[in-house]
């Protein structure tokens, strides 16, 4: 486990729990670095002040916020600690809600909570309360100079906290080009529930894999053995008519599912109509 990288407490009521903050994921992107493209050289990023005309270090730089333009307040590493919230040091529990009355959409960061030696019992007993009552709590914490709205849920054997978004950091769907009504034949919707009932499945994370990185990584060890890279052959055209591509679909899905259940409605229908009328023509 990384360092942990904020120290506090959790607030129930009048009970506190001494806690670490832990990041809980990890994207595995690809990192590239930047090169000269004339000699391979890799370059630097430097900070510069075009006042000075100098490359600063980091000691040598301050954090301003713009009141006007050009006019700054200077911020010093002390003055966060004096902004006058109580969520700099403690995650503040506010409310228990269903969590299905939150949107996906507000959730942004997962965090591990850890507690400390004297708080075992405290946060054991949080930990419960939140099985029990199958409720998250809603809670606020100050991160990275910002106060975040919170929820704190079991995960495993531990309480993962997730950061949100707040309202207000919602973008609106307004403007978009949604459609409006439109006329969809009956035909078309069992077609295209066949089409989910064929693909429908319990979540098991563990099957899902990010294709792209792996052949990106395996592109890169075929050029550093100085192997010719073909172009991957472009994918088939494809299919305009929505019925067409409704079936389209169900085939393949069945053809990907091995010992599954046969499609059900009309693609079901549809397809031991056809299967003979194929047989027929043959003959």
């Amino acid at each position: 486990m990384p360092r942990a990288l904020w120290k506090g407490a959790v607030s129930f009521g009048m009970v506190t729990i001494p806690i670490k903050l832990y990041t809980a994921t990890e994207e595995k992107d690809i990192a590239f670095n930047q090169l000269h493209k004339t000699d391979g050289v890799r370059i630097k990023m430097q900070r510069y002040c075009p006042e000075d005309e100098q490359v600063l270090e980091l000691s040598d730089i301050v954090k301003g916020y713009e009141i006007s333009p050009g006019n700054y307040v200077i911020l010093d590493p002390e003055d966060f600690e004096k902004v006058p919230v109580n969520t700099t040091h403690t995650v503040e529990i506010t409310d228990f809600v269903p969590l299905e009355q939150i949107d996906p959409i507000y959730y942004q960061k997962t965090y591990y909570i850890e507690p400390d030696k004297v708080g075992m019992k405290p946060f054991a007993l949080l930990r419960e309360v939140l099985k029990d009552s199958q409720l998250v709590a809603l809670a606020k914490v100050t991160l990275r100079q910002k106060e975040q709205l919170c929820t704190l849920r079991v995960y495993d054997d531990i309480i993962a906290l997730e950061t949100m978004f707040y309202p207000d950091e919602i973008r609106t769907t307004a403007g978009l080009d949604a459609p409006g009504e439109m006329e969809i034949s009956e035909k078309e919707m069992q077609m295209a529930k066949s089409l989910v009932e064929m693909l429908k499945s319990d979540f098991e994370p563990e099957k899902y894999r990010d294709n792209y990185r792996e052949a990106l990584l395996e592109l890169i060890q075929q050029k550093a053995e100085g192997q010719e890279i073909s172009r991957p052959k472009p994918a088939a055209g494809k299919v305009t008519d929505l019925m067409e591509a409704l079936r389209a679909s169900v085939e393949a899905a069945r053809a990907r599912r091995e010992g599954g259940e046969p499609a059900e409605g009309e693609a079901a229908e549809e397809e031991r109509e056809r299967r003979p009328a194929r047989r027929r023509k043959a003959g």
